[in-house]
Parts: C-alpha cells; structure tokens; sequence
C-alpha cells in the first residue's frame, strides 16, 4: 500500500489494519465486504430516510447511488440511517416540540456512527428541514471529508389548474373557519396538495437550507435545484459518492471550506432568495460547530447590501420547481458574484473554488420571472430584519418582504401557547389591529421552539395578513408570511420582557428602525418584572429536559452544545 493510499485511510486503519483487528473485519463479512475491501477508504452514507414524511421517503434510493459513485471511485461505502421527522404532520400539536431538538439527535447520531465505526469520510443525505443542518453540524463536528445530499423538491400539486403545496392546506383551515370556503372545498385542497416525494415546495426552510449549503460549497453545484424524482438527482447522488473519495484524495476536509467567507456567501444567497427564518438559527449554529462565530448582526450587515430577487413562495409567485427548469441558483449565484455580492475564493466539495465552479454557468433564459435582475428587485435590502428594542434586547428575527407593510402598531392579546392562539382566530376572536403575543414557546420555556405556522397560516387565510401581527419567542416556518417576528431573545421563560407583557399593552414594531417596543414607562416594566415568577419547567424527564437543560439561546443558534465543561 502506497503512503498515498494509507493517507486516505485515517480512520478506518485503526479499525481494519493488523491481526489484533480481526474481529472487526470478521463482523462485516456477513455484510458483503471482501478481503480487499478493507484496505479501501471506508465511506458512510447517512440516509435520512423514513415513511413518516414525504420529504424523505424516497432517500434509501439515493443512497444506494451514492454508494455505488464510493464504490465505483475506489472507496467502500456503508449505508447507516439516522431519524427525520414531520413538521408538516406535527405543526400546532406538543409534538412539533420535538422538530428543532431533533436537529441536535441527527448531529449527535451521525457523529457517533461516523466516529464509532472509524468511517474516513461520508455522504450524508436530507429532505425535511431539521436534517439538513443537522447533518451539516455533524460534518464540522467531525471535519472528516464530506458531501451533503439534498433529496429533492416536491413537484406542486394542482387543483382547478392552480398549484397547491402544504401551506396551501394550512391557509385553507383559516379560509374555513373565516367562512371563506366550504369545508368539501378544504377537503379537496388536503387531498391533492401533496403529490409525491420531496421536499415542500417553495422557499420554505428545505429549499432555503439546500440553497445555504450549495452557497457554503459543502454540496456539489445545483444540488439545491433538482426535483426530487429525477435522473439529475440520481447523478448528484453518484458524483457526490466520488467526490467523498476524491476529497479524501486531495486532503480537503469540512473546515478548508466552511469558512467565514463561505457563511456570508450563505447569508447572501438566503436573503436574495427571500429564504426562510430559519436559517438564521441554522447557520449561527453549524457556524458554531465549526468555529465560526456568526451573529445577528452577520446578517444586519450583509442584508443591507443584499437585495431580494426571488419572486418564489410564500411570498411570491413561483415554487422550488420552477426555478429548476430555469437553470437552479447558479445564475443566480454567478450574478451575485459579478456585482461583489459574494466571495468567489472560498473553496468548495469539488475541489475548485465558488468563482471556478461558475465559471461556465450561462445566464437565465430570457423573459422569466422568477429571478429579478439587481437593478430591479423585488425588495432594496433584506426581508430578513433583525430588531432590537425593550423587547428583544438580545434581539428577534422579523420576516418582512414588504407587501405587508414596514411599520406596525397595535394592541396585545397575549397567549401563553400556540394552540391558545390558534383557537382564538379560529373563533374569530382576533381582531384588525391586534398584536398577538405567542410566549413560552422558546427552546427553554416550549420547550424546543415551535414554529407557528398554524396560527400565522389562519391569519392570512383569515384575510387579516395585512391588519394584523404575530410576535413570538417561538420560530416560524419557512412557510410563514405576514408581519410576523420571531426568536425573540432572551425568551419568556428566561425572564425576558416577553413575559410581562399584558392584554392591551400598546407594541410597535419598526422594521425601518429595526425596533420592537413595548411601549410603557420604564418604570412600569422594571415593576412587572419585579412581580414575575418564573414558571416550572414544563418536562422534567426524557429528551424534551434534558435539551430544555442544555439548549441556548435562539440569538446562540439554540446548540446544545457550547462551552459543556
């Protein structure tokens, strides 16, 4: 075996190599493997697969062809799994609270297959929103040479020639109960909107979160932008296989190409796309697992010079879909390159930099409409602000695409959960001109941070999108649109002044000035701060406790992880 050979075995050297190994070689014959085998680079593939959601179902195939792109470059692939689970199924119900902890089970399971079977490198593929960075924070938690996989977009569903995706169903609730449609009307929308596999349809969190890591260079070019069910992303599958082998090659690890440079070039392909909130949290918290610190103010900072040119759902027009059949974001990324808007020097999976593999990618075709020119945006600066003020002072993520409106004032009506909330418009207690307040529902207090797309999908299918606003220490779903601001830190349950906020106390929220107000003397909110209790913890068993324990912050990330000893 040459010194280059043995230089791309690390890991799997200390498991496979030497007589006083033989037991763990005679554990996988049963599997397949062959004498020579083991003298290969030994490649996991982490398969996010599972029935319980669309987004995924399909995973296991891909896996196989990533596989066999391991096994056909040299290496020897092992295909292991690890969890997802549905937002979509669990939304407005105590077991969304789960979805952002299983984020931190999907990091923490792939590292430990990764590290306990002395895998040298690793493919790792996702489809729902949480397996995505989970599997990117694993990736710099282990820095072994890596390639993420995104399953795929849904194609829409379609009824009456109008397409349909999941927040098409969560609207028409609202639309129901407001008397908008009939209930028969309801039905057909739910039974139609998902047609098959892959991932939810518009700039949700899937996509956005996909879009953020082609942009990172930890997935190969147009991963992002392909259908879940196509010959594109069969071969992406493949190539992403060899190039797990070829980085072993080459000596090129997570942390040569998950730098600061690679984190803004992330933030900037978010905003231009009009992504989900989500990402903010996602990105401060695989930034963190990589040792790159990203705060709120990354994202001030870039999203002042970074304009929105997406015209894609929930806000816009488009789906995930439509801009594949246009080319994916490399157009997109390659205009963003050309104006300064991105760093053409980081270093990618392919083992070129951002600016070579854009080299050759042609424009958009002409005439489209999904993707705005620079000159002409759908929106200046940032629909992604970040606020401060008496409410937020460790400060809160607002979603403002502008066809809401920049500034809004109104009265608080305050609920101590979602589900409180969400019977209130259901019931037609929500009135024009209300704040609702949606607290203890941060990643301490929920705990896990809910996101509150059944209540910010009734209000718009409710038609009170523009008259009213929704105001949380809980997060929202890349489906969300209206006024909404969420992760407000420090959260209810830690004391932050969230918590006292009562029944008709007078809020504005200025996306302009990037503030959030509770607007009382400060005399009157040190004195309800001096009376309030902190609530008990609503677990004190089971995995819901011990991440209540553990987590930070929504400003940190919410990571589980920081400064343990």
């Amino acid at each position: 075996m040459t010194e280059k050979e043995k230089s791309m075995r690390p890991y799997s050297s200390l498991v496979f190599d030497g007589p006083h190994r033989a037991p763990s070689r005679a554990m996988l014959y049963p599997l397949g493997f062959k004498e020579e085998d083991f003298a290969k680079p030994q490649v996991g593939i982490a398969s996010t697969q599972s029935n319980v959601t669309p987004c995924n179902m399909h995973i296991d195939e891909l896996a196989v062809e990533a596989a066999r792109g391991v096994d056909e470059s040299g290496g020897k692939a092992t295909i292991f799994h690890t969890i997802t689970i549905s937002d979509g199924i669990s939304m407005g119900t105590e077991g969304m609270k789960y979805s952002l902890v299983s984020r931190e089970v999907i990091a923490d399971s792939i590292e430990t297959v990764v590290g306990c079977q002395g895998f040298d490198g690793f493919v790792a593929i996702g489809g729902c929103d949480k397996n995505m960075p989970g599997c990117l924070i694993a990736m710099a938690r282990l820095n072994r040479p890596a390639v993420f996989v995104y399953g795929g977009t849904i194609l829409p569903g379609c009824l009456n020639g109008k397409k349909l995706d999941i927040v098409s169903v969560f609207e028409a609730v609202g639309a129901e109960a407001s008397g908008k449609i009939s209930s028969e009307e309801r039905r057909a929308i739910e039974s139609c909107a998902i047609p098959g596999p892959g991932s939810c349809g518009g700039m949700y969190t899937a996509n956005t979160m996909a879009s953020a890591i082609e942009a990172m260079g930890m997935s190969l070019p147009n991963s992002s932008a392909q259908n879940a069910i196509s010959k594109q992303k069969r071969e992406d599958c493949w190539r992403a296989g060899a190039a797990v082998v070829e980085m072993l090659r080459r000596g090129i690890r997570p942390l040569d190409i998950l730098t600061r440079e690679a984190f803004e070039n992330a933030i900037a392909v978010v905003i231009a796309l009009g992504g989900s909130t989500n990402a903010v949290l996602h990105l401060i918290a695989i930034g963190h697992a990589a040792g790159v610190k990203i705060t709120l103010d990354d994202f001030i900072r870039i999203g002042e010079k970074t304009p929105v040119l997406a015209d894609l759902k929930p806000s816009g027009r488009f789906v995930m879909s439509d801009l594949v059949e246009i080319g994916g974001i490399l157009p997109l990324m390659k205009r963003m390159l050309e104006a300064g808007l991105l760093h053409g020097d980081c270093l990618t999976v392919t083992g070129k930099t951002l600016r070579e593999n854009l080299e050759n990618v042609c424009d958009y075709p002409p005439n489209q409409e999904i993707i705005r020119p620079l000159d002409n945006p759908i929106k200046a600066t940032s629909h992604l602000v970040i606020l401060h003020g008496n409410l937020a002072p460790g400060g809160a993520v607002a979603k403002i695409s502008g066809k809401e409106g920049e500034r809004f004032c109104g009265k608080a009506r305050v609920f101590e959960s979602e589900e409180a909330a969400l019977k209130a418009i259901i019931d037609g207690k929500i009135q024009k001109g209300d704040v609702i307040v949606i607290r203890y529902e941060g990643p301490k207090g929920g705990p896990g941070m809910r996101e509150m797309l059944s209540p910010t999908s009734a209000v718009m299918g409710a038609g009170l999108g523009k008259d009213v606003a929704l105001i949380t220490d809980g997060r929202f779903s890349g489906g969300t649109h209206g006024f909404v601001v969420g992760h407000i830190t420090p959260e209810a349950y830690d004391g932050g002044p969230l918590a006292i906020v009562q029944d008709g106390d007078p809020i504005i929220i200025d996306a302009v000035e990037r503030r959030i107000t509770l607007d009382l003397s400060d005399m009157e909110i040190v004195s309800r701060m001096a009376r309030w209790q902190k609530p008990p913890p609503r677990y004190r068993r089971g995995v819901l406790a011990k991440y209540a324990k553990l987590v930070t912050s929504a400003s940190e990330g919410a990571v589980t992880d920081k400064e343990m000893y």
